[in-house]
């Protein structure tokens, strides 16, 4: 699911200190999750703007964005063109899928200038993560988030904050979403600061009625999403299964287990372990109710599976630390089999 752009508009493309008091907005997809984010900056005053092409821009030109919450459907008449319409601005909070994004990067350079914030909340590994992490994987790219560094190269690397998004919403018609369900969305500095930045970018959502936090272990956020994803995903692509069908048979919930557990090892090596075990994660899911997972949505559209930034991910690192992911590894292959 996610990669925004919170982007402050000033003529000629400059940023001017009025953005400080009057920021402006503009999200890079202008999907589901980025339309709730715009909708929630507007209503907080901010200026907002979205990278749009297709459809999508057509809509938004002339119909401007619908968002439907809480019963409510909200118009708001965000702007609407390409990075070079759009121009610099003071933050980038990116909602397009992960895979989308070592071609996209270079194609957003005319969005960044020398004071851009680059919000990163895509599902799945993000390309900074080992920024600065020490241990055996410190500075370390991954070559399935990141191939040919086109995201180290673009984004300024002290200029980065992460996200994750708690919520679920679809998208209806072009630039007409409905949120389904939200519950919060967490962001963070890499360092576990509560800079200036990021206190801003949480005000703005919480403002426009986001249920928005501020992480001091944005990485552990990070990570903590992926252990509950990397398993469901793959598994109802494969099976086309909504996750209680899945978990109601003890088979594919063992197979879940040992996926975690295999993960859980790389986390052990990261020092990013969970409190809980597998089998309570698992049982958080299954509580949740029965819910068709992003990747079996993207698989029945025919869309391109983001399997490569989660689970590829996940195996690279296993390789990486020497753990062993006999598991992780049989999915990836059936699952990228099935994508191809």
């Amino acid at each position: 699911m996610l990669f925004f752009a919170l982007l402050a508009l000033s003529k000629g493309g400059r940023i001017s200190q009025a953005t400080a008091l009057n920021p402006s907005a503009a999200i890079v997809g202008a999907g589901a999750i980025g339309a709730w984010i715009g909708d929630a900056l507007d209503r907080a005053g901010w200026a907002v703007s979205m990278l749009a092409r297709g459809p999508t821009l057509v809509a938004l030109r002339s119909d401007g964005l619908i968002v439907e919450r809480g019963g409510e459907a909200r118009h708001s008449r965000p702007r609407a063109g390409s990075p070079r319409e759009l121009g610099i601005h003071d933050y980038v909070f990116l909602t397009v899928k992960a895979q989308a994004l070592p071609e996209l990067a270079p194609c957003l350079s005319p969005l960044i200038g020398p004071a851009t914030v680059v919000i990163s909340g895509t599902n799945g590994i993000p390309w900074w993560f080992f920024h600065d992490f020490g241990g055996v994987l410190a500075n370390q790219s991954l070559q399935s988030v990141d191939p040919g560094q086109s995201q180290e190269r673009t984004f300024p690397r002290k200029r980065i904050l992460g996200s994750v998004v708690h919520a679920s919403a679809r998208v209806l018609a072009p630039a007409h979403v409905q949120v389904v369900a939200a519950d919060r969305l967490i962001l963070g500095e890499p360092t576990g600061e509560a800079t200036d930045r990021v206190r801003a970018v949480v005000n703005g959502l919480r403002a426009g009625g986001v249920n928005a936090e501020v992480s001091a272990q944005i990485r552990h956020d990070v990570w903590a999403k992926l252990w509950g994803n990397m398993n469901m995903n793959p598994l109802s692509a494969l099976t086309r299964s909504g996750t209680s069908k899945m978990l109601a048979d003890p088979e594919v919930r063992e197979l879940c287990v040992r996926m975690m557990e295999e993960m859980q090892a790389c986390a052990r090596r990261l020092d990013l372990q969970s409190s809980m075990t597998p089998a309570e994660r698992i049982a958080v899911t299954h509580r949740l109710g029965d819910f068709r997972t992003s990747m079996l949505a993207d698989l029945e559209a025919g869309r391109p599976l983001e399997l490569a930034p989660q689970l590829g991910a996940v195996a690279e690192i296993a390789l990486r630390l020497d753990v062993p992911a006999p598991f992780v590894r049989s999915i990836l292959g059936l699952t990228r089999l099935l994508s191809a």
